[in-house]
């Protein structure tokens, strides 16, 4: 089902093919220099976002939330590693590592029910001056959104194509919405002791993961090849974002949903279920007329892959001593050439 990573399946199937007698040395050396090249440039570019990071500075800053800008990248290496999508890989890794910290900042942060409403309405509003009456933190929070679209605009500006990132803009908004309205409801289920049933569950899955707007960032850094057909395409909510949606929410949350009523392990049996029809609902999406270009599907694609490499058995993203392995495979160690 075209699971596989293909930036790590390269790098893991060298080590294989080195061991075959009859491999090509001449391929398998140019492989390798090609490899450790690109290794070069992200390492370049996570230097740049990690100096970034500390300005942000999540410890002082943002205490509650999960301070992860390795595992942000590496995640964006697996969505477009290719060289020419740099300016990609920089905007959408500062985006991921902000939203987490905005996904961290309505589940951890107790007691803060009215300062959120001023805060989602400041973003619908995406003014800086509306954040006057709220925290600190959530000043120092939208500010670096703030500066992260701009420069981004910037960045695009000389190429003529600024006006994409307003589809970005109002994704994070409707991520933040979504994020709200979640909000609100979820301490009645917690309150209750309930979980919310498969119908709620999907229905708010979608807007919830993250996914939608973090594709739409990541169609942004895409060039021209992201037409304004391709952007009505996302905000259309196709088959194929859904379910990579849904791979993101399932293989999330799989060991914690519990339906009402239904053993814990019925209900993983069931995600599981749906989580193999979406992959099918994935690769569907390559045979359909009305999709947009290859290159662009792939990064939808690339979403669901992700998840599959550091969910497949914990949350890998939260936890990420097990993902430890991954980034010193892509980001630190460079393949020896004998």
């Amino acid at each position: 089902m075209r699971k596989a990573l293909p930036r790590m399946y390269a790098r893991e199937f060298m080590s294989f093919y080195q061991e075959d007698e009859f491999h090509d040395g001449v391929l398998l050396k140019f492989a390798k220099l090609d490899f450790n090249i690109l290794q070069r440039q992200h390492q370049q570019e996570l230097s740049i976002i990690s100096r970034w990071w500390e300005k942000v500075d999540v410890v002082v800053n943002f205490p509650f939330s999960r301070d992860r800008i390795s595992e942000c990248y590496f995640w964006m290496v697996g969505i477009y590693h290719e060289p020419q999508y740099t300016l990609g890989r920089k905007f959408v890794t500062k985006i991921i590592a902000l939203a987490t910290i905005l996904d961290d900042l309505f589940d951890n942060v107790p007691g803060i029910h009215a300062e959120l409403e001023l805060f989602t309405h400041a973003i619908q509003r995406w003014d800086i001056n509306a954040m006057d009456e709220l925290p600190m933190y959530m000043k120092i929070w939208f500010q670096a959104l703030l500066e992260v679209y701009r420069e981004m605009a910037e960045e695009l500006a000389a190429i003529g194509r600024s006006s994409t990132v307003s589809y970005a803009k109002n994704a994070m908004k409707n991520t933040v919405k979504t994020y709200h309205e979640e909000s609100k409801w979820l301490p009645d289920y917690q309150n209750k002791r309930l979980a919310p049933t498969m119908e709620e569950y999907t229905k708010i899955a979608f807007d919830s993961t993250t996914y939608p707007m973090l594709t739409m960032a990541t169609f942004v850094g895409m060039g021209e090849i992201a037409t304004e057909q391709a952007f009505d395409w996302l905000i259309g909510k196709p088959q194929m974002l859904r379910a990579a949606c849904l791979i993101c929410r399932f293989m999330d949350d799989i060991v914690s949903h519990q339906e009402s009523g239904v053993s814990e392990e019925e209900a993983c049996r069931e995600l599981n279920k749906q989580i193999e029809d979406a992959w099918k609902d994935l690769n569907a999406a390559f045979f359909d007329p009305q999709s947009p270009p290859m290159p662009l599907l792939l990064r939808v694609l690339n979403y669901g892959r992700v998840m599959e490499l550091l969910y497949k058995v914990e949350d890998g993203y939260s936890y990420s001593i097990n993902t430890k392995r991954y980034l010193v495979l892509l980001l630190v160690d460079p393949v020896e050439i004998i």
